[in-house]
């Protein structure tokens, strides 16, 4: 099986590429830097094929998947993992940048990416493309703004896809995972500081990168015939709020 994982080179893509090639998979990584690329490619051999793949450049991408060699051209499976937040700000403080950037990445490049993949599963009648959510797609909070915005489209174009893939064999899955430690998530999101990234995991136990490239193993592993429309998974300390009120003295 051959499964294109973007965001390959660290946090749920690099996991999940180590589990598929252990498992007898092939793996195109794709991701924007190099270096992490090579690295992972050293470690799990020819079955690991490095791409250099920013999606916001959308332009770029059609011709990324034409020129994939042979072995590789074929393509069973796609994990739409790159994406990022930045920032914690209300909107009426955030830096615009940062809004486009997340659009640019999270919504633009995962569109283009799946619209260059998808012709040919559908021809094929085979296929499985996964986009990797988040439960800010569903529950609203504090400075989640455009971040849960992305999230709410990259739910709701999922289920579409499934909608328009009635009758072929094309799966489709959103998974929207909650907290997750040891990947980079929070380090982007607070532009590299690394003692605000560190807080936000303190006094609980959270889900690792390793928990979530063992689900979309599962995933990617399960029977044909079976089409998980969306997984939202959380570790066991975090759950569901409370509606916030902003009382008014008097």
């Amino acid at each position: 099986m051959n499964v294109l994982i973007t965001g390959a080179s660290a946090g749920f893509g690099k996991a999940l590429a180590e589990r598929l090639v252990a498992g007898g998979h092939q793996v195109i990584g794709c991701a924007r830097r190099r270096d992490k690329l090579d690295a992972l490619a050293a470690t799990l051999g020819e079955a690991f094929l490095p791409v250099v793949m920013d999606v916001s450049d959308t332009a770029s991408i059609p011709q990324i998947i034409a020129d994939l060699p042979a072995g590789f051209q074929h393509i069973d499976v796609l994990v739409n993992n790159a994406g990022l937040a930045l920032g914690t700000e209300p909107a009426h403080e955030a830096d615009l940048n940062d809004w486009m950037r997340m659009l640019d990445t999270n919504i633009k490049g995962l569109v283009a990416l799946t619209h260059a993949v998808l012709p040919a599963m559908v021809a094929s009648d085979s296929g499985y493309v996964i986009n990797v959510g988040s439960i800010a797609g569903s529950w609203p909070y504090f400075g989640g703004n455009v971040y849960g915005a992305t999230k709410a489209f990259v739910k709701q174009f999922s289920l579409n896809l499934r909608a328009d893939l009635v009758g072929t064999q094309v799966r489709v899955t959103n998974l929207e995972p909650g907290n997750v430690a040891g990947t980079e998530f929070s380090n982007v999101r607070y532009h590299g500081d690394d003692e605000k990234a560190a807080k936000v995991y303190d006094g609980f136990k959270t889900m690792t990168g390793e928990d979530i490239g063992d689900i979309l193993l599962w995933l990617i592993e399960s029977p044909a015939h079976i089409n998980v429309n969306r997984l939202e998974v959380m570790p066991v300390a975090q759950t569901y709020n409370g509606l916030t009120i902003a009382k008014q003295g008097g």
